[in-house]
């Protein structure tokens, strides 16, 4: 009978456990650690998850809020001065890279603003501002990136050490009814199992989130070049104010 699927065997299987608790409590050693990695790791995509939502949310809303008050027709002085000057949120910083750089350069004396060395230097500080704020808000995404495609071989390095340990068993034993051999088959499914809830969560927030950040970083884009146009157009008034003047 010892070759043999019995129902003492199959009951042994059932008096065992199959609950996540007992599986991992009945793991190996390197079963073991492979499902604490990747339960960290899970912990960690949900945690960057969170975070990332609240923030995409937030710094939209922001943009919004801020991109109201620049299109209100209030002086581009006082929005520099409450929002640009020190920026709490991306859409400000964008602004602030820029107004400042052009208020540099209108303080230096008989510079021609229209010239294109200014609107280089805006345009310059606009893209280096919307590179770093687009940097500083995906932070941490090559997280779940690295997580989507790993988890699930480390997964199954613990299903491949788990099958390596039953027939282990098995040969110790001499034994290859089911009580012996489905414990360590369990807990090394159990393993891939923990791979996949981590990794599908992160490939799919991973995209997700990746297309919305690119959609703020084309909204920044946007606003960058249509304030450096509003900043050209202004220098060139100026610089015909200056030539009547003379005149």
């Amino acid at each position: 009978m010892d070759h043999e699927v019995s129902s003492s065997a199959l009951g042994a299987v059932g008096a065992a456990g199959l609950s996540p608790l007992d599986l991992f409590l009945h793991a190996s050693i390197v079963v073991k650690l492979v499902m604490l990695g990747l339960l960290l790791c899970s912990a960690g995509v949900w945690a960057i998850i969170a975070e990332k939502i609240i923030l995409i949310r937030r710094v939209n809303r922001e943009a919004t809020e801020f991109e109201d008050r620049f299109w209100s027709g209030g002086s581009l002085d006082d929005l520099y001065e409450s929002d640009g000057a020190r920026p709490t949120h991306p859409m400000a910083a964008v602004f602030g890279a820029a107004m400042g750089e052009w208020r540099r350069s209108a303080r230096i004396g008989g510079i021609d603003l229209s010239r294109g060395g200014v609107r280089e230097r805006v345009d310059r500080a606009i893209d280096i501002t919307i590179m770093r704020e687009n940097d500083r808000l995906t932070r941490r995404l090559i997280f779940l990136a690295t997580i989507g495609p790993v988890a699930p071989f480390v997964g199954l390095f613990g299903t491949v050490w788990g099958i390596m340990h039953s027939f282990a068993s098995i040969a110790q034993m001499h034994n290859t009814n089911l009580s012996v051999v489905a414990p360590g088959i369990s807990e090394a499914l159990f393993a891939t199992a923990i791979g996949l809830v981590t990794a599908i969560p992160a490939y799919i927030a991973y995209n997700g989130l990746s297309n919305s950040f690119e959609k703020f970083a084309d909204r920044m884009e946007a606003f960058g070049t249509e304030f450096a146009a509003i900043l050209s157009r202004q220098s060139e008034e100026r610089a015909d104010d200056t030539t009547g003047g003379k005149a």
